[in-house]
């Protein structure tokens, strides 16, 4: 009827428990007590008797009622537990007390108070309160009592708040989860979690609005996204991967630490499973605050892009200054390629003295240290051609056997100049100093998409597992885009690409001007200056680029196993820079293509046996420091002697070894004669000392970190090189223009800056995921890049202003004649 009036609540309880008691049927411990919240009711079960326990409570509209079940029960009987078994309107959830957790090798792990939060019921879109009721089933297989408690409590703190810290205690056995509901304006959250004490091990974990929830360390990795934890925790959640636009954030202990970097007990014996409670107890702090919105990505991406492109403006801005610098001097009348930083012109004459098809760097007067021209003109090119036909073979060119059977006079000399070095045919050279450039980009190929198929597998299986503990990001400062985990610092890897190409097209630019002197036959591009090979810059400029495109795809999943992919291609930079600074002043006995991939091949192939063996073997650690030694040894040998220290024909002596002896005892012991080189020696003596230093670093300390370990071995010798070459230029009264000591004073500066960067370690993955993550900070670039992103930033310009140093360096002397050029 209309007019009558609506049951009281308390009367509908009533009747509720009334009909689930009838419903229940006969048997004492089948006839359910009504039971209230907050109350401690304590009994005892057997085979015969159990108890049955009904909760009533009601719930308003739009609100999530979530309720917490606490049991205990002394008995430490595991052949006869007790049973809880919790019915409500959408499940069941059931366990054991004792609760038993196995962890490693099959430990197991005894817990007599447990506590779960039921999985709460929906809001119902009805106006009107709803009514619910809730079952607590106890019972017992044991053919005496066994006592427990049951405690049942409504949770009041349930849903948590956006920017507002939360303290919570868990254990094992009481894990935790609770709700969070997206604010209407906020698209992504970052959920920060913090301990004061690292251990126990925990896990935290993301789960959709489903029942059951997974909150116990055998299934909590089961659905959702999920990390472990010691002092912190940090997971980014879109609102884009919840339809729901809620979530439940789930707090699990484990029962032992070894996941988390931990020791495990060495043995349990007695009583000791009673007191798990109160040992493996830990105090958490939620706090979730709201992630980035999607100006800042953009934002970010102008400024990464912008950045670099202000490298371009300047490169115009210089190249418009020297053209109009060369303007002016030919208008004077003044034009030197002094004033062009190394451009070629064509303003001088040839010489009356130089033949138009001289030998490639050598001078045909008298006061030439070469000595004699070493070939006749009548079989070789013009020396100003330039060309790089693909149908020409190296058997087509000259390879002048009387310059083969004469250089070993010429290099022993005392003094040498770069006339004596640069005596071959420039097509063979230059030819022999590009195939460095085609194979990199062939290297770079092979090499790169191996690498791309794996990161995106790796990507993919963190997507569909939610296993977050498999990359080692910097989880506070992690922004995802797409499938990307951690956007940010792949596009801080977008600097290596632009100024790798930036710097391919100055060292175009600079191959065409050089290209056109010689075509118009200059006599400052002919026989002054540093002979101009552009193969190992345009291989650097390849490697530069490729170094980025890596480096990204070692940041999409960074972890112990990828590594190398970061690293292999700076073994490459630093190689190719070694080689160029030594090619500067030995044009004619630098190393093959072949050869020095082939070495960079063993190079890294090293690295991955570092990788792979390299932690705790011994035996491993003393074969690369005696390869590493003896290389040293044969390479300072090579270099001291300008290559001519080998090993040739069936009557050759025992070795080069033996050979190095038999000096070293001749000038050093037998009659201690100063040192035919001394500059040379001095270098290599101290090379050698580093060197040496090194491998008895590794050989006492054994670092994880192997690929970092062999990259400071290059680049600490790249530096020493550098040093050395620079001294000797000032010492040989040569001078440093505005251009090449701007970039070494840049070099430094980034540099600097850089490694101070490199060394801020937000992550680490020589430990474990929940170690490394102890090590994370918070953005410091525009709310958006990290440290490490800085790091790739700066790095990236440091390599570049390096390069230019190396392109710039000899500017200075292409106006000094190659016989006036000291060979050091």
């Amino acid at each position: 009827m209309a007019g009558r009036a609506a049951p009281a609540p308390g009367a509908l309880l009533c009747a509720l428990l009334c009909a689930a008691a009838a419903a229940a049927g006969g048997g004492p411990g089948d006839n359910p007590a009504p039971g209230a919240f907050g109350h401690v009711y304590r009994g005892a079960v057997n085979i015969s008797a159990e108890r049955v326990y009904a909760f009533a409570y009601r719930s308003e509209p739009g609100q999530v009622d979530a309720v917490r079940v606490y049991v205990n029960s002394s008995s430490e009987n595991l052949r006869y537990p007790v049973l809880f078994v919790v019915r409500q309107q959408k499940g069941v959830l059931s366990w054991q007390v004792p609760l038993i957790f196995r962890g490693l090798y099959q430990r197991t792990y005894n817990y007599q108070e447990v506590s779960r939060t039921l999985c709460p019921s929906e809001p119902t879109p009805e106006t009107r309160p709803s009514d619910q009721i809730i079952f607590v089933d106890v019972a017992s297989m044991a053919p005496f009592n066994i006592a427990y408690e049951l405690l049942v409590t409504r949770l009041e703190n349930f849903q948590l708040e956006t920017n507002k810290a939360f303290n919570f205690t868990a254990s094992p056995s009481q894990p935790q989860y609770f709700l969070y509901r997206f604010p209407p304006d906020v698209d992504s959250v970052i959920i920060n979690v913090v301990s004061d004490a690292a251990y126990p091990c925990s896990v935290v974990s993301v789960q959709d609005i489903v029942c059951p929830v997974y909150d116990l360390d055998h299934n909590v990795e089961f659905n959702g996204v999920y990390q472990s934890m010691t002092k912190q925790a940090a997971i980014t959640v879109q609102r884009k991967d919840f339809p729901g636009e809620q979530f439940f954030v789930v707090f699990v202990i484990k029962p032992e630490d070894y996941a988390c970097g931990g020791s495990v007990p060495s043995s349990l014996h007695g009583n000791v499973n009673r007191t798990w409670n109160l040992q493996r107890t830990k105090n958490l702090q939620v706090t979730i605050v709201p992630s980035i919105k999607k100006s800042v990505y953009i934002q970010a991406m102008f400024f990464s892009f912008l950045s670099f492109l202000s490298f371009y403006l300047g490169s115009v801005v210089v190249a418009f200054v020297h053209y109009i610098r060369v303007q002016r001097k030919a208008s004077a009348g003044i034009l030197s390629p002094e004033h062009g930083c190394g451009m070629m012109t064509s303003s001088h004459p040839i010489s009356a003295s130089t033949p138009e098809g001289s030998s490639y760097g050598a001078i045909d007067e008298s006061s030439s240290s070469g000595g004699r021209q070493l070939s006749s003109p009548e079989r070789r090119p013009p020396a100003g051609s330039d060309t790089d036909s693909s149908v020409e073979e190296e058997s087509d060119f000259d390879t002048m056997p009387e310059i083969e059977s004469d250089k070993n006079i010429i290099r022993t000399k005392v003094f040498l100049y770069l006339s004596d070095l640069s005596r071959k045919d420039r097509r063979i050279v230059s030819k022999k100093y590009k195939i460095y450039f085609w194979n990199i980009i062939t290297i770079a190929v092979f090499y790169a998409l191996p690498v791309i198929q794996l990161v995106i597998t790796y990507q993919t299986v963190v997507n569909v597992t939610g296993n977050q503990d498999i990359c080692y990001y910097n989880f506070l400062c992690a922004h995802p885009l797409g499938v990307l985990s951690a956007f940010n610092n792949i596009l801080s890897n977008v600097g290596h690409m632009m100024l790798g190409i930036l710097f391919l097209l100055i060292v175009l630019r600079r191959d065409i001007l050089h290209r056109r002197a010689m075509e118009m036959k200059d006599i400052y591009t002919l026989d002054y200056g540093i002979p101009k090979h552009f193969g190992l810059f345009y291989a650097m400029g390849i490697a530069l680029m490729m170094e980025g495109v890596l480096s990204a795809c070692y940041h999409v999943c960074p972890n112990y196993s990828n590594f190398q992919f970061d690293t292999s291609f700076m073994y490459m930079i630093a190689g190719l820079c070694m080689l160029k600074l030594y090619q500067t002043r030995h044009p004619d006995i630098n190393a093959s293509a072949y050869s020095a991939y082939a070495s960079f091949a063993v190079v890294i192939s090293l690295a991955v046996l570092g990788v792979v063996f390299g932690k705790n073997d011994m035996w491993f650690w003393v074969i690369f420091s005696m390869i590493h030694v003896l290389a040293s040894l044969a390479l300072s040998t090579q270099i001291y002697y300008m290559g001519r220290f080998k090993i040739e024909g069936p009557d050759s002596d025992m070795g080069i070894f033996r050979r190095a002896v038999m000096v070293l005892y001749t000038d050093c012991i037998q009659q201690c004669s100063r040192p035919m080189y001394m500059d040379r020696m001095v270098l290599l003596i101290v090379g050698n000392l580093v060197n040496w230093s090194f491998a008895l670093f590794g050989l006492v300390y054994r670092p994880r970190d192997f690929a970092s370990y062999i990259l400071g071995i290059f680049i600490c010798n790249l530096l020493l090189y550098l040093a050395f070459y620079i001294i000797m230029k000032l010492r040989s009264s040569e001078k440093l223009l505005p251009i090449p000591m701007f970039c070494i004073v840049a070099t430094a500066v980034v540099w600097a800056a850089a490694l101070y960067f490199f060394f801020q370690t937000l992550s680490s993955w020589e430990e474990t995921p929940a170690e490394s993550r102890e090590k994370n900070r918070p953005c410091i670039l525009l709310g958006f890049f990290d440290d490490h992103d800085v790091w790739h930033f700066l790095s990236a310009a440091a390599l570049f202003f390096s390069f230019l140093v190396l392109l710039t360096l000899d500017d200075d002397l292409d106006t000094v004649r190659r016989d006036k050029i000291p060979v050091f």
